[in-house]
């Protein structure tokens, strides 16, 4: 008998999470299924009715955050990991999934330390289709859902099951706590959400966790109720502007953090090119051209006589990241590039467009691919000072919350 706590975030979306409890309590078959639910300051009776919850079933367990500012699930999944969860065992779970018969034997079957097992969804068709998933709409929202019908077919079909297992990450993932601390947990970088999925999975392969899915034990989904889709902030289908914001912010992080876009295969496995010590040499460089470069490489040089430049990014954009925007933005007459970065890229900043600004956006896997040696090379417009090649992916497992 397997013990495991669930991991829930919750903001007005109250509905959900009792049709969520509600599966969880009938599917957990002989295993101690610990629900451990973060309100983050909603207002829709979210804590009203956890504090009853904790009251009637003790192996509920639920902290809020009481505001005024949103935590978001980047921050709370780590205080219920950390705070409340009791098991060796936890798994992030949303508070939209509907857990399905057997889900809980299924993760139990081949969960083990450096192990992470991920269900398999079963979605409606709201986002793209993709081989990791199950496509098949059984209600986008709890009152349209049959239960009964959806198990006769979930118990009858048999095509997405004959898979066994794959490897990829998604929600709901399935962990060792020891695993999750060893790394640090979730990067606050990325907080209130959007990107910290993708951040600490590439954290968890660089440090030799495998991962599994398991076509077995599946969830169904409604998905983004707690986020992009929240019902107290857009409607099904519609993603919120907070959403739209925050992704936007999250994504420049992300490039800041890694040098590449989030990058997986086709079961969501992550592909992580090499990370470089890149800076680059922009002359001509202006406000906004400043503003489409700077998260994609460590330190940017430009001609800013007056530092009107730099000062107008740094007071828009300081405000949305954690790393210090003062230390990455350099003048070219005051610093030396190629003593202070391994990859040294120069061009005239009037030349970008569209064309050549995807090698920018590709040169961390442009550099993985190719054979990259010391010395100086010329390509298009640009021209490259090279005098170490060393790989820092490495350095990031670990958070360090250091953003200079």
């Amino acid at each position: 008998m397997m013990k495991i706590s669930l991991i829930q975030p919750a903001r007005n979306n109250l509905k959900y999470l009792k049709w969520s409890y509600s599966s969880i309590r009938k599917n957990s078959g002989n295993h101690i299924v610990e629900i451990c639910v973060a309100d983050d300051f909603s207002n829709d009776g979210t804590w009203e009715w956890c504090s009853e919850m904790m009251k009637s079933d003790p192996n509920f367990k639920a902290i809020r955050n009481n505001g005024p500012v949103r935590l978001g699930h980047t921050i709370l999944y780590d205080r219920l990991v950390n705070e409340v969860a009791t098991s060796d065992i936890c798994m992030i779970y949303h508070a939209d999934m509907y857990l399905c018969p057997n889900a809980i034997d299924e993760i139990e079957k081949y969960i083990k330390p450096k192990t992470i097992v991920s269900l398999t969804r079963i979605e409606p068709p709201l986002h793209p289709d993709g081989p990791e998933k199950v496509l098949s709409d059984w209600g986008v929202e709890p009152e349209q859902f049959n239960e009964l019908d959806f198990l006769n077919w979930f118990n009858g079909v048999d095509n997405f099951k004959n898979n066994e297992i794959t490897e990829g990450i998604f929600a709901p993932w399935a962990f060792y706590k020891s695993d999750f601390l060893e790394i640090g947990g979730h990067d606050s970088l990325y907080a209130p959400q959007s990107k910290e999925d993708s951040d600490i999975f590439n954290r968890f392969q660089l440090n030799d966790v495998n991962f599994i899915q398991t076509w077995k034990g599946c969830v169904y989904h409604m998905t983004c109720r707690g986020s992009r889709f929240n019902p107290s902030l857009t409607q099904v289908g519609k993603n919120s502007n907070e959403w739209e914001a925050q992704n936007i912010r999250s994504t420049r992080n992300f490039i800041r953090k890694w040098g590449h876009f989030v990058k997986h295969d086709e079961f969501m496995k992550p592909i992580i090119p090499h990370k470089y010590g890149v800076g680059l040499v922009v002359k001509n460089c202006n406000l906004d051209l400043l503003r489409a470069l700077e998260p994609w490489c460590d330190k940017i040089y430009i001609e800013d006589g007056y530092g009107m430049i730099t000062t107008n990014y740094i007071d828009e954009e300081q405000k949305n990241t954690k790393f210090d925007l003062s230390k990455r933005i350099r003048l070219i007459n005051h610093h030396d590039p190629i003593c202070e970065n391994d990859i040294v890229v120069e061009f005239d900043g009037t030349m970008l467009n569209q064309n050549n600004f995807i090698f920018i956006e590709r040169l961390s896997e442009i550099l993985t691919e190719n054979e990259i040696s010391v010395g100086y090379y010329e390509m298009d417009i640009f021209k490259f000072h090279i005098s170490s090649v060393r790989h820092y992916e490495n350095d990031l497992i670990k958070i360090a919350n250091n953003y200079a």
